[in-house]
């Protein structure tokens, strides 16, 4: 059986590569930090509180990693597979964000929950930001930037 499309509007195909193993392998111990990170902050302040802060910071922290390793250094390959999917994606979490916003919801409190919904991807836009612009601001001061 024919494909339904021409030939010239098809994609090409790539061939076949082995998995990045050295990428997943960072990936997966950065997340195995960034998760324990996140439940002991879990533990020391549980709530929706402890979520959004555990967001906000994170996403601070993203925009410091992605400045710092996208104008300041060459960074290592790994770093990024590490740092910012592993141990920051693995701290920052958004599952839990819906999941507090679903409780606060069936223990009656909606318009809480939707300024939570709104607040924490109001804050975490503007942590990340804040980031980025403060990390410049940072090397600007110290008369690094742009590698």
């Amino acid at each position: 059986m024919g494909s339904a499309f021409p030939a010239e509007l098809r994609p090409a195909r790539k061939p076949r590569t082995r998995p990045p193993w050295d990428v997943l392998a960072a990936v997966a111990a950065g997340g195995a930090i960034g998760s324990v990170l996140r439940y002991g902050a879990y533990l020391a302040w549980p709530g929706p509180l402890s979520t959004f802060v555990v967001n906000v910071v994170g996403c601070l922290a993203i925009g410091v990693l992605m400045f710092v390793i996208t104008d300041l250094v060459a960074a290592h390959r790994l770093v990024r597979p590490f740092l910012g999917v592993g141990v920051l994606g693995g701290f920052t979490t958004f599952s839990t964000y819906v999941a507090d916003a679903v409780h606060l919801v069936l223990g009656g409190r909606a318009a809480l929950a939707l300024v939570y919904l709104a607040g924490t991807v109001l804050a975490c836009l503007l942590a990340v930001a804040a980031g980025v612009l403060g990390a410049r601001s940072v090397a600007g001061a110290l008369g690094r930037g742009n590698r």
